[in-house]
C-alpha cells in the first residue's frame, strides 16, 4: 500500500515509518520543511512532501504532489501552543477534506481515551475534536485508535515521569495520582497502528492498551524500582492537576506548556472501555508487553541510535527530543557535541593552514 504519514518526525510517527517500510509499504512523509526529514534514518527510503496542515491550500497541494494514497496516518498535534484546541480541529478538517478530494480511502488517527463525565482538560477535549474534524461528508473512513500513556524512552509522558523521579528526592503523591489508567508500550502501539491500514480492520473507534490495568502512580513506582534508586513518598492534598502541571513544568526539561497540559489531563481515569481490537488483530509475537517490561526496557536504553536501527522500540532514538533520556545522557550528549564541534573546527583550521603552505 501507499501510505502517507503526518507527524512522521514525532516519537510515534518516526518509529511507525520504520515499521511500515519493513512491511513493504510505500511511505510518503510530510513536513512544513522537508529538509528537517534528512536527519532520520529512513529519509532516503520515503517520498517527502511539503505540507502545512494549518493551511488548506498547502494540504491540497501536498495531496496532489503525493500522488495516489491508500491511507493517511494522522499523528500531528499542537499541544502546548496557544489556542491549540481550535487549531488542531481546523487542521484535521483541512486534511480530511483534501483526502476526500484525492479519493483516499482511510484515515488512521491515534488519539487518547476520552473519559465520560464532562469537564475535560483542553488536551483531552482536543483529541476528541480532532476525531470529529477528520470525519467529513463523502470523506475517507476513519479508524480512531485511542490510548492512554505510551511507555518508551522518548515518549513525552514517560520522560516527565523519569525527570520527576530522578530530580525529586521526595515524591509528592496527590490523591488523583491513584486514578486508574491502562498504559500501552510503544511496541504494541506501533503493532496496532501498522494493522490499522488493512481493510481487515473495519473502520471505527478502538481502545488500545497493554495487558495491565494500573494507576498513574504505577508507572512511577515501576520506574523507581527499575533504576533502583529509592525515593521517599509524601501524600499531599488539595493540589489540582493544573497546579501540579505548572509546578512540574519548572522541574523538568520537557517544554513547560506541554507538561502542564499533559499533567492537567490526569484528573480523569484513563482506562480502556472495550478490547474489540484484540479480537480482530492478532497480538504481536510474544504477546502484549507488560508494563514492567516496557518500563525496564526504556530505562535500559543504550546511547541513542538511528530510529530504524533500534534493537528495541522502547529505546531512545537519536532523533527523539534533545531533552529526552535523563540528565546523565543530556550531559554526555553535550560533552560529545562540544568535543565534536571543537574537532571539526580544528580540522578546518588545520586544513586551511596546510593548503596555504607553499
Amino acid at each position: 500500500m501507499r501510505l502517507l504519514i503526518t507527524g512522521a518526525t514525532g516519537y510515534v510517527g518516526s518509529r511507525l515509518v520504520c515499521a511500515l517500510l519493513r512491511q513493504g509499504h510505500e511511505v510518503v512523509v510530510t513536513s512544513r520543511d522537508t529538509r528537517k526529514l534528512d536527519r532520520f534514518g529512513w529519509s532516503s527510503d520515503v517520498t517527502k512532501v511539503a505540507m502545512d496542515v494549518d493551511d488548506p491550500i498547502s494540504v491540497k497541494r501536498a495531496m496532489s504532489d503525493a500522488g495516489h494514497i491508500d491511507a493517511i496516518y494522522y499523528l500531528v498535534h499542537a499541544i502546548g501552543t496557544d489556542d491549540f484546541a481550535s487549531g488542531d480541529r481546523d487542521a484535521a478538517r483541512n486534511v480530511a477534506e483534501a483526502a476526500r478530494d484525492a479519493d483516499v480511502a482511510r484515515i488512521i488517527y491515534l488519539g487518547g481515551f476520552v473519559p465520560g463525565g464532562g469537564d475535560l482538560s483542553s488536551h483531552l477535549q482536543s483529541r476528541a475534536d480532532v476525531a470529529e474534524g477528520l470525519v467529513v461528508e463523502g470523506g475517507p473512513e476513519l479508524v480512531w485508535l485511542r490510548a492512554a500513556v505510551i511507555i518508551g524512552a522518548g515518549s513525552t509522558s514517560f520522560e516527565i515521569i523519569r525527570y520527576m523521579a530522578d530530580r525529586l528526592p521526595v515524591i509528592p503523591e496527590p490523591d488523583w495520582i491513584t486514578n486508574e489508567m491502562d498504559p500501552i508500550s510503544i511496541r504494541d502501539a506501533i503493532h496496532y497502528l501498522v494493522a490499522a491500514c488493512e481493510s481487515s480492520l473495519p473502520p471505527g473507534e478502538y481502545d488500545i492498551s497493554g495487558p495491565d490495568h494500573a494507576r498513574y502512580i504505577s508507572i512511577l513506582h515501576e520506574y523507581i524500582s527499575a533504576v533502583r534508586f529509592p525515593r521517599l513518598r509524601l501524600p499531599v492534598f488539595g493540589v489540582s492537576t493544573r497546579v501540579a502541571g505548572r509546578l512540574g513544568g519548572m522541574f523538568v526539561p520537557v517544554p513547560a506548556s506541554l507538561t502542564e497540559e499533559l499533567v492537567t489531563s490526569l484528573n480523569h481515569p484513563m482506562t480502556a472501555s472495550e478490547h474489540r481490537i484484540r479480537e480482530l488483530v492478532p497480538p504481536p509475537e510474544g504477546g502484549l508487553t507488560p508494563m514492567r517490561d516496557a518500563v525496564r526496557a526504556s530505562v535500559e536504553s543504550p546511547y541513542p541510535r538511528s530510529v530504524c536501527d533500534l534493537n528495541d522500540l522502547h529505546h531512545l532514538a537519536d532523533t527523539d527530543p534533545a531533552w529526552a533520556g535523563g540528565d546523565w545522557l543530556r550531559v554526555k550528549r553535550t560533552i560529545g557535541e562540544t568535543i565534536g564541534g571543537t574537532l571539526r573546527v580544528s580540522a578546518k583550521i588545520a586544513g586551511a593552514f596546510l593548503s596555504s603552505r607553499p
